[in-house]
């Protein structure tokens, strides 16, 4: 049902003239998603409060609701053909609709509350559907969804997933929001949070990483136990999941992504990570993982270098101290980095590598394949690391393939299968399994080093045959020579 909506509603967008791309189409399709789901938590709420013997009162004045505005219903159910359509619609919601739906961010009495979300997203966005009966089409589309099941939201959550993938793929900055789902996951199971621990990402994207840390600690966890409590039911709607965007598109996407996925009003902030100065960090502000992949290959200004000790112009570089400051003592993170990380010469990279090998326990390096990342064309490394103790010894895997990745051949879970079945040998243990595709180094050797040089060289991999001598290719076309005039006489002969 969600899938071919979609699909329908892309062909309508893609008809207007306010829309151009991908992106358009995602961020015009959220905010009448959002709308409906809102509907419908509403709907929830109200029945829950009936049970109860208690009134509800809904968040949004008549006029703006749902059933008012965009789908007002007849008897038989179905959406009254007087409704509002072609520029009536438009103005509406222009004028009136968008106006009333800012308000809520100044009336609302705590961030963490729907309202404020409401307030946030609404602030943000901007109305881009040109013609009112272009925005008709799409808002009948979307009345016929529901999101009532779990099954439904479930469903719903997933297909959001591939339009943000899609807008990955599609090209300008949107492949920035989007890291691929079996690499965060396997990032996930490897960190392992639990219940109780608060998570961050503060370069939250499109919430890949909290929204499935949420799922990883729903779904997986009940598994181990009979279900969960309305204790940690609260605990990971309010006290968990914590992020921070810069982009405006982005900070909307991971807020509706994360509501998508069942967490009402996320701990997501749209603000500069990097504007604030590290040095102003205290214990209250620490989380106990950190999840997350930082743009990399971005340059910042002199300004916001002045907020970290070591400066830098490289993105990653700022964002990853940021990511030790903001660790909790014995707190864990798995972070994606470019893998010249690993092996750059410049000072800031050799004091950042010495920082974290001395203040921390660099125990795992996943070094990825080029093309994990379509479109980006560079080779990324996932660092895995706990604050609180020096490294030790740090356990490198290298994912070899044996096909080539990209848009047509994403990677998938099962190619990080034996990485995740040799991490779970290796946690019990002072090192890791030695394999073809994976080995140890003395991580307090290299950190002694003066360029503290962590290049993923597999010592495991076979020497490849030295090149032949000038005079052996010579010789092998000489024979290949002879071999083609044997065959060209013998064609002669027969005709």
């Amino acid at each position: 049902m969600f899938e071919q909506t979609f699909k329908n509603i892309d062909d309508i967008l893609h008809k207007d003239a306010g829309c151009g791309s991908e992106l358009d189409y995602v961020e015009q399709t959220s905010w009448i998603l959002f709308l409906k789901y809102l509907a419908d938590l509403e709907k929830d709420k109200e029945t829950a409060a009936q049970l109860t013997g208690k009134t509800y009162t809904k968040l949004l004045e008549k006029e703006y609701q749902w059933a008012v505005w965009a789908a007002p219903k007849l008897e038989n159910g179905a959406i009254d053909h007087n409704a509002m359509t072609g520029d009536d619609l438009v103005d509406f919601v222009n004028e009136k609709l968008f106006p009333y739906l800012k308000k809520f961010k100044t009336s609302a009495e705590h961030p963490d509350t729907i309202e404020y979300k409401v307030g946030e997203i609404f602030s943000e966005l901007k109305n881009r559907i040109q013609s009112g009966y272009n925005m008709r089409e799409v808002v009948n589309l979307i009345d016929q969804l529901r999101f009532r099941t779990h099954a439904e939201k479930h469903e719903m959550s997933h297909l959001y997933e591939s339009k943000i993938q899609n807008m990955g793929n599609a090209g300008r900055n949107g492949g920035e929001y989007y890291t691929p789902r079996p690499l965060i996951r396997t990032i996930v199971k490897v960190v392992n949070p639990k219940i109780g621990e608060t998570i961050y990402d503060g370069a939250v994207g499109s919430a890949g990483f909290l929204c499935e840390a949420f799922d990883y600690l729903t779904h997986v966890k009940t598994h181990e136990r009979a279900s969960l409590s309305s204790k940690d039911t609260e605990t990971l709607q309010k006290k968990t999941f914590y992020g921070k965007e810069k982009k405006s598109l982005a900070y909307i996407i991971g807020t509706m992504n994360m509501i998508f996925h069942g967490i009402e009003a996320p701990n997501i902030i749209h603000t500069n990570t990097l504007a604030e100065n590290i040095a102003d960090i205290q214990e209250k502000d620490r989380y106990n993982v950190v999840l997350a992949n930082p743009p990399f290959g971005g340059k910042e200004r002199a300004e916001v270098q002045q907020n970290f000790p070591i400066k830098t112009g490289e993105t990653a570089s700022l964002f990853l101290q940021h990511f030790i400051k903001i660790l909790k003592a014995g707190g864990k993170a798995g972070v994606v980095i470019k893998n010249t990380f690993l092996s750059n010469t410049d000072n800031a990279s050799i004091a950042i590598r010495k920082e974290l090998l001395n203040n921390c326990n660099l125990h795992t390096v996943l070094d990825l394949p080029s093309g994990v990342f379509a479109g980006a064309g560079v080779k990324t490394v996932v660092l895995f690391f706990e604050k609180g103790a020096p490294t030790q010894k740090t356990w490198f895997y290298q994912l070899n393939l044996a096909r080539n990745l990209g848009k047509g051949n994403p990677l998938n879970e099962n190619d990080l299968a034996e990485f995740i079945e040799l991490y779970a040998s290796r946690a019990s243990a002072s090192e890791g399994p030695e394999t073809p595709n994976s080995w140890n180094i003395d991580g307090r050797k290299v950190a002694e080093l003066a360029e503290a040089d962590l290049s993923a060289k597999n010592p495991n991999t076979p020497e490849e045959a030295p090149l032949r001598t000038p005079k052996v290719i010579l010789d092998e076309i000489k024979a290949l020579d002879k071999e083609s005039e044997t065959i060209l006489n013998s064609i002669l002969d027969l005709i």
